[in-house]
């Protein structure tokens, strides 16, 4: 099977040497190329029976590692089950227009929380207007940056439990079977409130002007690109419902820890080229391939390598932390749902993998009789790792 780490360990250091990275991208590629090999460390199991011995190699736990984001999601949404309440659940996308995607790339972490800022603040005050629903709602935002075809393509999904809590704190109000907000009033407020904070982080030089975009450093270039911006009808759009709150769980384990593209998507790697799955949704959703130079693969990904610490996943309104244990409690009393103090007991990755598959690492693959016990660890090695480095599945 093709890996992203393949693809790094063989053009990975060229594209070093021809390319001026940022640290925190630098960080992400070291992470992938080490990722389960003997350059992270690891640890040794002996079974106490027939004496199997098993190698383990670390996991380099970067968020943008495909291989690290399966039991970090399935730990994430163990978390989230106290928050679900049993009503319907909408998924409202907001997503800026190209001709914002350069200028958000080289401003990532200031147009990414705008993006969210002006996201969430759409959604609690159109939520509060009793012209709508006159609730207080609340809803779990994500930001992905890419499209299916690697390409940046900034917008967050947010899922959003169809209701709220009444603004004098009494009583749970469900919406209309479709979503309480029409799709072109969501819009437009995303579009002034977008466009609003822009100007704001524009007349308070928060911004850098790079490329193509150099020419925005003047006042008079900035308003018209922003004057346009204004006239152009930005994309917004509500899918029904989910049927219950295991679909929501479902749903949001798509989504959550999801990174730019997954290795089972990596189709053909040799020669310098690169062949992924990709599915194009202005042609009916149809499955296509793509090759691209590798150089050119490892650019597009590169592009979706957050800033450090910045933070994808967010909670608003009734599910934001200052709130879970106040008005999300009392949401679920008023929607006959058992409110529950999470337990701080974590399950560790052995146990969570043991719920999740059956699978229990503590018994001998071998013997099966015989447990795994700890015999020793191996430290971290710094060396040039081979093009295709040692695994342990």
């Amino acid at each position: 099977m093709i890996e992203l780490q393949d693809i790094f360990y063989e053009h990975g250091e060229d594209y070093r040497k021809t390319h001026r990275l940022p640290l925190n991208v630098l960080k992400a590629m070291s992470a992938i190329g080490a990722c389960r090999t003997a350059e992270l460390g690891g640890h040794v199991d002996e079974c106490d029976e027939c004496g199997h011995v098993r190698i383990s190699y670390n996991s380099c736990r970067n968020r943008h590692c495909p291989k690290c984001q399966t039991l970090a999601k399935e730990k994430w949404l163990e978390d989230r089950k106290n928050d679900l309440l049993p009503v319907g659940y909408f998924h409202v996308v907001f997503t800026i227009p190209e001709e914002l995607n350069y200028l958000a790339l080289a401003n990532q972490k200031e147009l990414y929380s705008t993006l969210f800022q002006a996201a969430s603040e759409t959604l609690l005050e159109l939520g509060r207007d009793t012209k709508y629903l006159g609730a207080e709602i609340g809803f779990t935002s994500i930001l992905h940056t890419w499209g299916q075809n690697l390409m940046h393509h900034p917008h967050v999904h947010c899922i959003v439990p169809s209701g709220g809590l009444s603004l004098d704190g009494t009583r749970w109000i469900n919406s209309k079977e479709d979503f309480f907000i029409p799709v072109k009033v969501l819009s437009r407020k995303f579009r002034g409130k977008f466009l609003y904070y822009l100007k704001k982080s524009y007349y308070n030089r928060k911004l850098k002007f790079i490329g193509d975009n150099h020419e925005l450093i003047e006042n008079q270039a900035f308003q018209c690109f922003v004057d346009k911006l204004y006239k152009k009808e930005w994309v917004v759009y509500c899918k029904p419902p989910f049927s219950s709150a295991e679909h929501v769980l479902e749903y949001l384990g798509r989504y959550t820890h999801r990174v730019a593209i997954s290795n089972n998507r990596l189709v053909f790697f040799d020669n310098g080229y690169v062949t992924f799955k990709w599915r194009d949704y202005r042609d009916n959703n149809k499955q296509k391939f793509m090759t691209v130079t590798a150089e050119e693969f490892i650019r597009r990904f590169l592009m979706h390598v957050l800033p450090d610490k910045f933070v994808k996943i967010r909670h608003y309104g009734i599910l934001s932390n200052r709130n879970r244990v106040t008005k999300l409690k009392k949401c679920k009393e008023l929607t006959g749902s058992v409110f529950k103090i999470t337990s701080t007991t974590k399950l560790s990755s052995t146990e969570l993998l043991f719920k999740l598959t059956g699978i229990d690492l503590n018994v001998c693959p071998c013997c099966t009789k015989g447990k795994m016990l700890r015999t020793g660890k191996l430290q971290p090695k710094n060396f040039s790792p081979p093009k295709v480095a040692k695994k342990i599945s």
